[in-house]
């Protein structure tokens, strides 16, 4: 079948978005230089201190640069691409050196921190789905959790489960040291005591503190993390999920697939045998609370502790969606509806607000929080359901008022909620609200690192992440058609992709800009502006962000024509734009990292 080209031709005034798009890309570019020319050595690796004790700081170190390849997709010239690979090599080497990572993987972690961390490579991915490197280290690391690597046995075959929540290429961890944790007390001290039962704790409240530092308390809550977290699964491991998906993305093997559902399912199944309440923790021989006196709550980023639900909904959601992907199946978002209903359905009110239990201990539901926005909008995102729909609209009480919801986080990171205000109608401001949030959020962090004179040995392993000026995410919402990836290790869920049709190379052509003004279940419109009106551009547009879904048509000022594949060409001539309305059929194809053919 040929490919369908739409032309697009005649000079017009570019519309003022399209314009601060480009030059918000063209200030990422530079500002990526300026960054890497004062935080890192020619090598690429951080200018920062010789030795780093502890469990902790790959992930941060890769967090400080993942931005890179995700800029790249959309559009970042190619020095973001190479110094975006070079950055991955030069982290991995410098924690390599302080012991963290062993075998270019984290030595031993969890999968939140493990999540932020591979996001990188996902990115890397769709930035070069060809690099032979990639590739490989996605199998390897793949491997250390699907039973195939002996030296990281991860992975009960007979179980279908994950055999601690401390794992990595050295396998599941059984034991932490004190000196595992020792960047963490003075961070933990802060957070509710994860057990009840520790010397000191106040059984009148739930929520009780204690104080990590203070040595013989670390000593008798770390005696009981050994006994009673380290031993067995936990939902949080279900981010593991997108590793392995990464893996059937570059090779289509079944045997991924079949891992990623398998897995959810005996979460799915465990819930069920829970009375319908996700359990927290698996002991080792694969029984609800086994380590933890029978109590299905109490687990490693469980219920309890340190963040309660929003940490069990972001799994089930990252899990849910990553199965969508590979089966086209909704049925794999059930698990986190059903946490999420189950929520619901403890709702109360208090001081006039719905409120949902956000952590379970030995005296039942405690710390009432409002519903999360965001994993609402992701949910709806992937399921384009009137249910899911309902879902958010009814619990997120006044979710319309998207202007109470801070638009740009210090992460970087755009209110998804704001996204979604906007494809229903009731955010028209949001394009150049994210627009002047990004220009904002730049050059807060440019000025800080124009500032920033302080002793290198004094700086905080999460230094270079709250000042990398490259934040993209609020420009892949506007012409991407998406919510984002939801951070801790999702996959980048997008309704659209771009490729340089002229470069051979993904991300939009220099000068054109893109907006998906709006996405349905099954149709998507998108405006693209070339704004040079000297020379012409041509750009591919991809049906999902890995060719997922299927166009099955496209009509440009009342003319119709049929797709019925995944890629169209649009061909700019100089100075033009035009406004596409594309049929989508969702979740129909095989998805993959692999580049659609650049057509003559």
């Amino acid at each position: 079948m040929s490919l369908v080209t739409i032309e697009a031709q005649g000079r017009v005034t570019p519309p003022d978005w399209a314009i601060k798009q480009r030059h918000l890309i063209h200030l990422m570019n530079r500002g990526a230089r300026s960054f890497v020319k004062k935080y890192t050595r020619p090598d690429g690796t951080l200018v920062w201190r010789d030795e780093w004790p502890g469990m902790d700081g790959s992930d941060d170190g890769y967090e400080s640069f993942l931005s890179f390849p995700l800029f790249y997709i959309l559009g970042g010239d190619e020095y973001v691409h190479r110094q975006g690979r070079k950055e991955f090599n030069a982290v991995t080497w410098q924690f390599t050196q302080y012991g963290q990572v062993h075998r270019e993987f984290d030595a031993y972690y969890d999968w939140m921190h493990h999540g932020e961390a591979y996001t990188y490579l996902y990115y890397l991915a769709m930035s070069d789905p060809n690099h032979f490197v990639d590739r490989q280290r996605a199998l390897n690391f793949a491997a250390m959790y699907n039973g195939e690597d002996p030296e990281a046995p991860n992975w009960d075959p007979e179980l279908k489960m994950i055999r601690s929540p401390i794992n990595g290429s050295k396998g599941p961890q059984f034991h932490m040291s004190a000196e595992d944790w020792e960047t963490h007390r003075w961070v933990l001290a802060n957070y509710l005591s994860p057990y009840e039962d520790v010397p000191g704790f106040d059984a009148s409240d739930p929520g009780c503190k204690l104080d990590w530092e203070d040595d013989t308390i670390f000593a008798e809550i770390l005696k009981r993390m050994n006994e009673r977290m380290v031993p067995g699964d936990v939902p949080l491991n279900l981010v593991a999920t997108s590793l392995i998906t990464s893996a059937f993305l570059y090779t289509g093997e079944e045997k991924y697939r079949q891992w990623v559902v398998d897995y959810l399912q005996m979460w799915m199944d465990k819930t069920a045998e829970n009375d319908g309440i996700l359990p927290d923790n698996i002991g080792p021989s694969g029984k609800i609370g086994e380590r933890m006196d029978g109590k299905w709550w109490g687990g490693y980023y469980g219920w309890r502790w340190p963040h309660g639900a929003g940490k069990l909904l972001e799994t089930t959601l990252i899990a849910g969606s990553n199965a969508v992907l590979l089966t086209g199946d909704m049925k794999w978002l059930d698990l986190h509806r059903n946490l999420a209903d189950k929520l619901w359905d403890l709702r109360k009110e208090v001081d006039g607000k719905v409120v949902v239990p956000n952590r379970y201990g030995d005296a039942g539901w405690f710390d009432y929080r409002e519903p999360v926005a965001q994993y609402y909008v992701h949910l709806y995102h992937i399921s384009q359901s009137d249910e899911d729909l309902k879902r958010l609209e009814e619990r997120l009480l006044g979710w319309e008022n998207w202007r109470s919801v801070p638009s740009f986080s210090k992460a970087g990171y755009h209110s998804p909620l704001a996204w979604h205000a906007y494809h229903q109608g009731q955010n028209p401001e949001f394009v150049s609200n994210v627009l002047d949030a990004t220009y904002e959020g730049m050059s807060n962090r440019l000025d800080k690192i124009d500032n920033d004179d302080d002793d290198v040995d004094s700086w905080d392993v999460h230094h270079w992440q709250n000042l990398n000026p490259v934040i993209p995410e609020g420009l892949i919402q506007m012409a991407m058609g998406t919510p984002a990836a939801v951070y801790h290790g999702g996959h980048l869920h997008a309704t659209v992709r771009y490729f340089d049709a002229d470069k051979r190379r993904p991300g939009l052509p220099a000068f054109v800009s893109a907006s998906v003004t709006e996405v349905t279940r099954d149709s998507v419109l998108l405006h693209l502006v070339n704004t040079d009106a000297l020379h012409a551009k041509n750009v591919l547009i991809q049906s999902g962000g890995f060719a997922e879904h299927a166009f099955t048509d496209v009509t440009v000022d009342g003319d119709r024509q049929d797709v019925n594949g995944k890629v169209i060409k649009v061909s700019l001539k100089a100075g033009a734009e035009v406004k596409l309305t594309l049929g989508l059929k969702r979740y129909v194809n095989t998805p993959t990292y692999d580049m659609p053919s650049f057509y003559e």
